[in-house]
């Protein structure tokens, strides 16, 4: 029997097979912080060999999930684009959670809920409660997408974010992301990006030492107290 084709559908199982396979998929979670890494370095995030993960890489740069910038003899990849983390982030929501079975899984994974970067955005409960307190700060207003008030706009100035500079990129402005472990929803986008580069500049939040991992600082503890009475 010959399966109806419905006008304008997507072909989604050509992507949903790339990034089913178990190597492919940690190659994709390994980009999720928006950085480029040499094949060499996702190998060993995803625990398989240089060869092989160079043939997953192949799959997935031909499939457009990943991206690569060639310096000198070493190539570096990246996910696509945002809307590739977002699928990343969907298939999350809905499936098991890993066992943990160390203390260190244990720290990483409390690490993680607390602060991460969802691509390039601040995500965990931090980046849910950063959301929740620019709506009831009157800053942001909206439900799935949000758009700023002109409180909002002079608040984030203050922040060092380039808000023209958001709003005229390609991307959708300040769109609602469902949180992985929270339930909630962050802030994502072009405005969410432009937040989380401020706050990253302003040494409010640092890279920690897990991949994707972000923890607040002294400082920023006290301009995010001063900015919304936390």
């Amino acid at each position: 029997m010959v399966a109806e084709h419905v006008a304008n559908d997507a072909d989604i199982a050509k992507v949903a097979a790339l990034i089913a396979d178990p190597t492919r998929a940690a190659v994709l979670t390994a980009l999720l912080d928006g950085r480029a890494l040499a094949a060499g370095e996702l190998a060993r995030l995803a625990g398989v060999s240089p060869a092989t993960a160079s043939s997953h890489l192949a799959r997935l740069l031909a499939g457009g999930l990943v991206t690569v910038a060639t310096q000198g003899r070493h190539r570096y990849y990246r996910l696509s684009g945002p809307e590739v983390a977002e699928v990343l982030e969907v298939l999350a929501r809905v499936s098991p959670r890993p066992a943990v079975r160390s203390l260190r899984q244990s720290r990483q994974a409390r690490l993680l809920e607390e602060a991460r970067t969802c691509y390039d955005h601040l995500a965990g409960r931090a980046g849910v409660e950063l959301l929740t307190h620019l709506v009831e700060a009157g800053h942001l207003v909206g439900q799935d997408a949000f758009e700023l008030t002109a409180a909002g706009e002079a608040a984030l100035a203050e922040l060092g974010v380039d808000v023209a500079a958001a709003r005229a990129s390609r991307r959708r402005f300040a769109p609602a992301c469902l949180d992985w472990t929270e339930r909630r929803p962050h802030l994502a986008g072009a405005l969410g990006a432009a937040v989380t580069r401020s706050l990253l500049e302003r040494d409010w939040y640092r890279r920690g030492s897990a991949r994707r991992v972000l923890e607040v600082t002294d400082l920023g503890r006290k301009g995010l107290a001063a900015m919304f009475s936390y």
